[in-house]
């Protein structure tokens, strides 16, 4: 795979203090490995060779422990943003960079996405952007009541489950979504992703089953490493 991949890894990773205090929310370990690193083996193992780190928050620990990428078979290059910019805000600075077709990510996420398969579906449906989606459910604790405009009540529920798509924080963009981001403005994805439909861009959202997990809260974490143990294949395939 020739297309570069942007990681984010310039979070204050506030929920998960006090751990992240002084130390980068991306370099906590997951069954005894940084998240950022199990992500950098699982692109290299997908077929990138080329790795942006945009980094801000404790950068110098991030850049001291992965160097050049040179361990893990990759180019890494850091992009330092001098101030909070937001989710999108970064990718403002690597206009330069990124000419052609391009991954984005977050640094903390665990998963077993096929990033080949969501490639192609971008490709194929000849998007503008494209979202890794994953489903989620919710349940209420309460019976839920629906009425009409009069207060009559047409429906009640007994503590349903919601189901819902979130998204992943891995993305698929063309080079020309960097035009909606100004330099060193600060911007969050979704507002970037907002800003596209209003130009009628064409944003997909790819659906699939892939294991998925945002390591941002301390529950969430906990239940990384607990999954990590039983599924270390499946995050790191071809990794003994």
């Amino acid at each position: 795979m020739k297309i570069k991949a942007v990681i984010l890894a310039g979070g204050m990773g506030t929920r998960l203090a006090p751990y992240t205090t002084a130390f980068p929310k991306p370099l906590m370990p997951v069954g005894g490995c940084p998240i950022l690193e199990i992500v950098v083996k699982q692109l290299k193992y997908h077929g990138f060779r080329e790795i942006i780190l945009a980094v801000g928050h404790l950068a110098e620990l991030i850049t001291t422990f992965l160097g050049d990428g040179s361990k893990y078979g990759v180019r890494i290059k850091y992009s330092k943003e001098e101030a909070p910019l937001g989710t999108a805000g970064p990718l403002g600075l690597l206009k330069d960079e990124l000419k052609g077709t391009f991954l984005v990510m977050n640094g903390d996420v665990l998963s077993s996405i096929n990033y080949d398969a969501l490639l192609k579906y971008h490709k194929k449906n000849n998007s503008f952007a494209t979202i890794a989606l994953a489903r989620r459910n919710a349940e209420v604790d309460f019976g839920v009541i629906e009425v009409d405009k009069a207060r009559n009540i047409v429906n009640y529920t007994e503590k349903p489950t919601i189901d819902y798509l979130v998204s992943t924080g891995i993305y698929i963009f063309e080079p020309g979504v960097l035009e909606y981001i100004k330099p060193r403005e600060k911007k969050d994805l979704p507002d970037l992703i907002k800003a596209l439909m209003k130009d009628g861009k064409k944003v997909k959202g790819y659906l699939n089953d892939a294991y998925w997990l945002d390591i941002g809260r301390p529950e969430d974490y906990a239940k990384a490493n607990a999954d990590f143990k039983n599924l270390k294949k499946k995050f790191l395939p071809g990794i003994k």
